[in-house]
C-alpha cells in the first residue's frame, strides 16, 4: 500500500470534497466572508487548478475524476448542479466544460513598481455557497463510501480516490467515526481511501495543521476528527514541508481551527497526487 501508483488517462484518481453546508457555515471569518463563501471560493479554485494540472497541448487529459457531496438539514445531495448534475463524480474534461457561470473578479496583482493594482480575471463557478439547517455527516461518509466503492470495483490498479471534508459542525445524525472507518477500508491495490478532514472552528486559539495526536486538540469533536484522519503519504509530507509545515510520517491529514491561509493549504495539499504520465 505505497500510494505511488502512475496517474494516467487508463488509471486516473478520483477526489471527492465533502462540505458541510449547515446554518453555522454562515458565521463570518476574519476576511469578511462567511465560511460558506469562502470554502465555496476555494474550492472553486481548486477546481479550476485540477483542470491545469491535467492541460496538455492537445486538452485536458482525463486523469482525475471529481465530484462534491454538499450536506445539510437531513440530506446529502450532489453539489454540483446543471449539466454534472446526474452523477457524483465526474472526468476532469466534464468539469471543465461545464461551470454554472463565468464572474469577473478582481485581483491585487504587482504592479512591477513595488504597488499593487488591480487586475480583473475570469473566475469558472461550479460550486455554490449554502448554509442552513442541521449536520448530517453520517449521511455524507455513508454516500461517499457508496459511490467511491462502486469507483475502487472500476479502477483496482489506480490510486486510491481523495476525500477532502470540510465541517465546522457537529455531526446531528450520529456517531461518523465507525462509518469513517468504513470507508477508509475501501481500497484499490495501491492503498485505501484517504480521508482528511478540516475543522473550520469558530473557537478561538492557533490552528493546528496535521498533527500526529490530538494533545493539542481542545474538545472531544476535534480529537474524534482527529481520529477520522489517514496519516499522510510520503509525497502529501513532503507537499506539506514544501509550505513550511511541519510534518512526521505520524502526521495525519487534519486541520484543526481552519482560518483563510488554513484552508488554502488544505485543498493545495490533499488534491497533490501520484505523479502524471
Amino acid at each position: 500500500m505505497t500510494y505511488s501508483a502512475e496517474i494516467s488517462r487508463t488509471n486516473p484518481t478520483a477526489f471527492l470534497f465533502l462540505v458541510d453546508q449547515s446554518g453555522s457555515m454562515q458565521d463570518t471569518m476574519d476576511n469578511g466572508k462567511s465560511k460558506a463563501q469562502f470554502v465555496a471560493d476555494v474550492l472553486n479554485r481548486t477546481l479550476a487548478t485540477l483542470i491545469t494540472r491535467c492541460t496538455k497541448s492537445e486538452g485536458t487529459r482525463d486523469y482525475f475524476q471529481v465530484g462534491v457531496l454538499g450536506y445539510s438539514d437531513n440530506t446529502a445531495d450532489n453539489g454540483l448542479t446543471g449539466a454534472l448534475g446526474g452523477s457524483i463524480l465526474h472526468p476532469i474534461s466534464q468539469i471543465e466544460a461545464n461551470p454554472l457561470r463565468v464572474e469577473d473578479r478582481t485581483k491585487r496583482v504587482d504592479d512591477g513598481a513595488g504597488g499593487l493594482v488591480n487586475q480583473t480575471i475570469k473566475f469558472p463557478v461550479w460550486f455554490e455557497a449554502k448554509a442552513g439547517g442541521g449536520t448530517p455527516m453520517c449521511q455524507a461518509i455513508t454516500r461517499a463510501a457508496e459511490d467511491l466503492a462502486a469507483w475502487c470495483d472500476a479502477h483496482p490498479h489506480s490510486y486510491p480516490p481523495t476525500v477532502l471534508h470540510v465541517t465546522d459542525g457537529e455531526s446531528t445524525d450520529g456517531d461518523p467515526e465507525h462509518l469513517a472507518n468504513q470507508l477508509q477500508q475501501l481500497c484499490t491495490n495501491d492503498g485505501s481511501v484517504l480521508l482528511f478532514n478540516l475543522h473550520v472552528s469558530s473557537a478561538g486559539g492557533d490552528p493546528v495543521k496535521f498533527p500526529t495526536g490530538d494533545a493539542e486538540l481542545p474538545g472531544t469533536y476535534s480529537k474524534l476528527l482527529f481520529r477520522m484522519s489517514s496519516p499522510l503519504p510520503p509525497h502529501l509530507q513532503k507537499a506539506a514541508e514544501g509550505k513550511g509545515i511541519k510534518v512526521t510520517m505520524e502526521s495525519r491529514g487534519f486541520i484543526y481551527n481552519g482560518e483563510v491561509a488554513e484552508i488554502v493549504d488544505f485543498f493545495d495539499i490533499g488534491t497533490r497526487a501520484a505523479q502524471l504520465r
